[in-house]
């Protein structure tokens, strides 16, 4: 079974909110709209990675922190 699918009204790209809301489980999720979840602050984020925010390094895992591109604090290195 496809995306496509699963969700035909709904565009490969970013994750919409209602997906990113929902109780289904990360690994379900395709990994694009994972991380597009995690940049817009819905799900919490996982592992034990620690990031520069203002002056002070704080580590993210479990915690919901948008991304520079959603308006949040973490810096986006891409």
């Amino acid at each position: 079974m496809k995306l496509i699918e699963l969700f035909p009204n709904e565009a490969i790209g970013a994750a919409p909110a209602k997906v990113c809301k929902s109780s289904r489980p990360n690994s379900s999720l395709p990994a694009s709209w994972l991380a597009s979840c995690k940049s817009q602050g819905l799900r919490g984020r996982s592992g034990d990675k620690s990031h520069k925010i203002g002056k002070k390094r704080t580590t993210v895992g479990g915690k919901k922190i948008k991304g520079k591109k959603y308006g949040g604090p973490l810096p986006d290195y891409s």
